[in-house]
């Protein structure tokens, strides 16, 4: 007899309803953890300190005038929270991730390891420039290679994220029009672009209009071209877009906005689907924002900052923001000020204090010369391969909005179309959860109802997309079919499915201490 067949079921779906009734809350290795605050308290601390000697105060009358409120608790207390805390989180190294329009691929150990070297992790921003010049070669050799990747002659660096990118490329816009004189104050961003693009654009003082889409998902070029005028100042696109398509009319879109006297603006936070395939710069876009964590691996926020780094047409490379590394013969510098006698004396300013995130440009590096210009390509066409294969294994359990337009990019795109009444994809979402998986994108992109954007992205393999794919064809089965069951997912997670109506009008976000507020009544 095999193993699997002695003892206890091992499948959770074969355990009875009392087994899972235990005494301390746990499911075997699942183990209940309260808050901190329930677990220590503020009268004890986990170690034993002599009362501090009477000193004058140099606080100028800011000093503490009660108790900070944090619960004691001992090391061996304080490290089992943590990790217990730990193991319910779901990571990409237990899983697959299928959150569409986020890329959660997997971040290679190698770009760890060399992240942690202590000439990178260890150097300060303030360091003189000479005890520096490692760091600042490695800068430009990775500004480099994002510039030959888009084929655009200038970059940005110090962008945070994909949002602050979208920030500088738009200011970068606005300062090339004021130069030229040009108060243009509309923004064109089409139906299938990112939720960020419209706020951005409206955060820099501009008017946003949307461009409705096709059918077939993308940009109407027709209803673009009839809306451009001299009050256009850029059109903000995202490709490949939301709907997981290709805009194939992305060098049209350009010229267009070109002959009209506007700005092109990208996206890039889909590049992973066409790097080392397409250059964003030959198909006529001024800037363009780049997540590292996103199409280089580096991890979301990397535990602080993340990175986006801006790409930028010969049009708006003078007006890139500061600071940025320079070449010399000396070796490296880095350009802080606008000075007349220099190239970038046009500069927007600045976008942050200093010049970006080191930790990230180092596994962007590790990444990119580890897979080289081969292995770049294959990421994209990997990622277009699995997503296609998620896209066509579904699509009839799922409804599939754009399945007729050809082959999806990066993502697949499936909608609520044909689920029973009363059941919705948040249900599906919360079956997944019982599945063992992170819930796919949900209600995004906007113009698909009920809308599920999975994206798989070029480091899973066949085994495990084929394990997901079952999982997610059973949750919508279900769905279909009106299990009811399905409404109290997830059953098997460490806490149940909450009443988000209440959640949203009446949130509890603070802890209060039961037996302090009740002396206090």
């Amino acid at each position: 007899m095999s193993m699997n067949r002695e003892g206890r079921p091992t499948r959770p779906e074969t355990t009875t309803q009392a087994a899972n009734g235990t005494f301390t809350g746990n499911r075997a290795l699942m183990l209940e953890e309260a808050l901190i605050f329930e677990i220590g308290d503020t009268h004890t601390t986990g170690v034993d300190l002599e009362k501090a000697p009477a000193v004058a105060s140099r606080l100028g009358g800011l000093e503490r005038n009660r108790s900070i409120g944090l619960a004691g608790l001992s090391e061996p207390e304080t490290v089992r929270h943590y990790t217990r805390l730990s193991r319910q989180n779901y990571a990409i190294d237990l899983g697959l991730f299928p959150l569409g329009s986020c890329t959660m691929k997997h971040n290679p150990r190698l770009n760890e390891k060399l992240a942690r070297l202590p000439g990178f992790a260890d150097i300060h921003p303030l360091q003189p420039i000479d005890t520096v010049q490692g760091g600042l070669q490695l800068i430009h050799e990775l500004a480099h290679w994002l510039c030959t990747l888009t084929g655009m002659p200038a970059v940005a660096m110090s962008p945070k994220a994909g949002a602050h990118g979208e920030l500088c490329g738009l200011l970068a816009i606005r300062s090339a029009l004021e130069a030229r004189g040009d108060a243009r104050q509309v923004i064109l961003v089409p139906e299938s672009a990112h939720g960020t693009n419209p706020a951005t654009a409206a955060f820099c003082g501009y008017k946003v209009e949307d461009i409705p889409a096709t059918k077939d998902g993308r940009v109407d070029l027709e209803a673009l071209k009839a809306r451009l005028g001299p009050d256009v100042a850029a059109v903000m696109i995202t490709n490949p877009n939301t709907c997981g398509l290709f805009e194939r009319d992305m060098k049209a879109i350009s010229d267009a906005v070109h002959a009209a006297g506007g700005l092109v603006y990208c996206d890039g936070a889909n590049f992973n689907a066409i790097v080392g395939r397409v250059r964003p710069g030959d198909l006529g876009i001024d800037a363009m924002h780049i997540n590292l964590h996103k199409t280089f691996s580096t991890p979301h926020g990397g535990g602080g900052p993340g990175a986006g780094p801006v790409v930028f047409s010969e049009a708006l490379a003078p007006f890139a923001p500061l600071p940025f590394v320079e070449k010399n013969g000396e070796g490296y510098r880095l350009i802080e000020e606008e000075t007349a006698e220099e190239h970038h004396a046009q500069s927007f300013g600045r976008m942050t204090a200093f010049n970006g995130q080191m930790g990230m440009f180092t596994r962007a590096l590790s990444y990119i010369l580890s897979h080289g210009a081969d292995g770049l390509r294959q990421v994209a066409e990997d990622a277009v391969l699995n997503a296609n294969y998620v896209l066509r294994s579904l699509e009839d359990v799922l409804d599939a909005p754009f399945g007729h337009s050809g082959p999806c990019m990066h993502e697949a795109l499936f909608s609520d179309e044909g689920f029973a009444d009363g059941f919705t994809t948040l249900d599906v979402a919360k079956g997944l959860i019982d599945e063992g998986y992170h819930p796919m994108t949900m209600y995004f992109p906007l113009v698909v109802h009920g809308s599920m954007l999975v994206e798989p992205t070029e480091t899973e393999s066949k085994a495990a997309l084929d394990q997901f794919i079952g999982a997610l064809r059973s949750v919508a089965e279900r769905a279909k079919a009106g299990d009811e069951a399905l409404k109290g997912a997830p059953h098997f997670a460490p806490r149940r499915r909450l009443d988000e109506t209440l959640a949203a009008r009446k949130p509890v976000l603070v802890w209060k201490d039961t037996e302090v507020a009740q002396a206090a009544e």
